[in-house]
């Protein structure tokens, strides 16, 4: 039997689905993500401190096309970073199959809520879905006071900190963070973002007052996350004031401040305002 071999001389597209990116893939995704700096800036963080191999980066990273037209991080956060529909199809034919070890999808919209479409007969109902957080960023320095008494948190500071942490954690995303393990995983994190001088504070008779994180930071851009002003204090500009100070230090350190927020927060978007962000686009976040 005669079997006809046809040579072809051009390159030979193939198509197929995600594949697992490793160091070898470093530049295209560093291209990636300095095409998208502040929406990118959660996985950028993790890829400048850690490389891309998953046994170092915390996650994987999924890659679709040989200019990576199609990019999604898999790890505590299922977090997609570029593609169209097939792409995002695909990425959700791979998280299936995996099945759903994340807390939850978040990045831009436009993404995530095509993507949790693809997900959402086969995996566990969500919790809550946001489907509308105005992503802002402030690349100087804010136009509001920032109030000076906010400062990083010492390690020495830890239980004073924490109830602030979980208090906003318990209020943000709807459960206590020390269920489960008895609060252990959640106080090593807050120790962690504590040692690594990107939590801060505003301390008043031993008590935190204001509070917010550096939840992210990458060579460009500093995320803030976990804003949170003392029941009592509500209503008397700790929180702009605070934000302020965060942003500066941000600004000092030569990064961009970003962060992003519910829509239906109109007080804490008007006070982002004023401080001087400005929206980019839209993130949308799926709780499990």
């Amino acid at each position: 039997m005669w079997i006809a071999v046809v040579w072809q001389s051009g390159p030979v597209l193939r198509v197929g689905g995600p594949r697992l990116l490793d160091e070898r893939d470093r530049a295209g995704v560093q291209l990636a993500l300095d095409a998208d700096p502040v929406a990118g800036c959660m996985v950028a963080s993790r890829v400048e401190l850690a490389g891309i191999d998953s046994w170092r980066l915390g996650g994987e990273l999924w890659g679709m096309g040989a200019r990576l037209e199609g990019l999604c991080f898999v790890g505590a956060n299922l977090v997609p970073l570029r593609g169209e529909r097939p792409a995002l199809r695909a990425f959700a034919d791979r998280a299936r199959r995996r099945g759903r070890g994340c807390s939850s999808l978040v990045g831009r919209a436009e993404l995530v809520l095509p993507l949790w479409s693809e997900l959402e007969q086969d995996w566990s109902p969500a919790r809550e879905v946001r489907a509308d957080q105005p992503l802002m960023v402030l690349p100087t320095r804010a136009t509001t006071r920032a109030d000076p008494a906010v400062r990083q948190v010492h390690p020495d500071e830890l239980e004073r900190y924490l109830p602030a942490a979980v208090a906003m954690f318990s209020e943000e995303v709807g459960i206590d963070p020390q269920l489960g393990d008895g609060g252990a995983g959640y106080r090593a994190r807050v120790a962690e973002q504590i040692a690594g001088g990107r939590a801060f504070a505003r301390f008043e008779d031993g008590e935190v007052v204001f509070k917010a994180e550096i939840g992210a930071l990458s060579s460009r851009v500093g995320q803030i996350q976990g804003v949170w002003v003392h029941p009592d204090r509500r209503g008397r500009g700790f929180g702009s004031a605070g934000t302020a100070a965060v942003v500066d230090r941000l600004v000092a350190m030569g990064r961009v401040a970003s962060l992003y927020v519910n829509a239906y927060n109109t007080p804490a978007r008007a006070a982002y305002s004023r401080i001087g962000f400005t929206q980019i686009a839209s993130f949308a976040t799926v709780l499990f």
